[in-house]
């Protein structure tokens, strides 16, 4: 009897945790293709896979969420829609990433993204209250803290700190970013704009966050992993990682 009633539990939870990751899916879908969103958008969700992500992130009405050097803000749209109206958004770029935000205006505008602030700040200056963020999202943007350019002042140190102090305790780091040679280290973060992804992890795990789960939903094994990802032969179809990572 008491082995049976063990047998029917465990299918109930079973069952459970299907219908729950069923309503999730549904409700990211219908986020990543509400009417009002571009066709330019709509177009790159084929190889961004947005719903996927925001399902594996775990995002939930009500968070207040940074995606940080947004750019034109294709993933705080999404976010927006997936926080719902007890949400917020806070779309960032610092000065240098204002030049990859030509569309911004267009997306904000009217207000029609009411719970999105658009948040221009260098990473020093980001003056949000500590612990206060439940995600924050780094969309092939990491490798720029190895990346050296006039006019780009990014490194590790501060952009880690700064992200540490503004989640809540147990917060997400979301991070994607393209697939690096393995063993190459941060050393192509410069020619190529890709980063191991083991590097990734052991450093980003060095600086006060616990990784905790992997998504393969962005590996594309047809990717030599030696070429730029601008190379019009790679280029929207890089195999990227998606790391999850907790503040500790």
């Amino acid at each position: 009897m008491q082995q049976n009633t063990q047998v029917k539990t465990r299918k109930f939870a079973h069952q459970f945790a299907l219908t729950l990751f069923s309503l999730m899916m549904t409700a990211y879908t219908a986020a990543a293709t509400t009417p009002q969103r571009s066709a330019d958008d709509i177009q790159r969700d084929s190889h961004s896979k947005p719903y996927d992500i925001l399902a594996f992130a775990g995002v939930e009405p009500g968070w207040q969420v940074m995606d940080m050097f947004a750019g034109n803000g294709y993933y705080s749209e999404l976010l927006s829609q997936a926080v719902g109206s007890e949400g917020k958004v806070y779309l960032h770029n610092n000065q240098a990433y204002m030049a990859f935000a030509s569309k911004l205006n267009e997306r904000v505008k009217d207000n029609r993204l009411p719970n999105v602030e658009v948040y221009v700040r260098e990473v020093e200056d980001i003056n949000l209250p500590s612990n206060s963020l439940d995600l924050v999202l780094l969309v092939k943007t990491y490798h720029d803290v190895y990346f050296t350019q006039s006019g780009w002042t990014v490194t590790a140190d501060p952009l880690f700190k700064t992200i540490h102090r503004i989640l809540k305790p147990g917060g997400q780091l979301l991070v994607i970013d393209h697939h690096g040679a393995p063993g190459s280290g941060n050393s192509r973060a410069q020619d190529l704009h890709r980063i191991e992804a083991q590097f990734a992890k052991n450093d980003i795990s060095s600086r006060g966050f616990k990784w905790v789960e992997e998504s393969t939903i962005l590996s594309n094994s047809t990717d030599p992993l030696n070429i730029s990802v601008f190379d019009p032969e790679i280029t929207g179809k890089t195999s990227r990682f998606v790391f999850k990572f907790l503040k500790q």
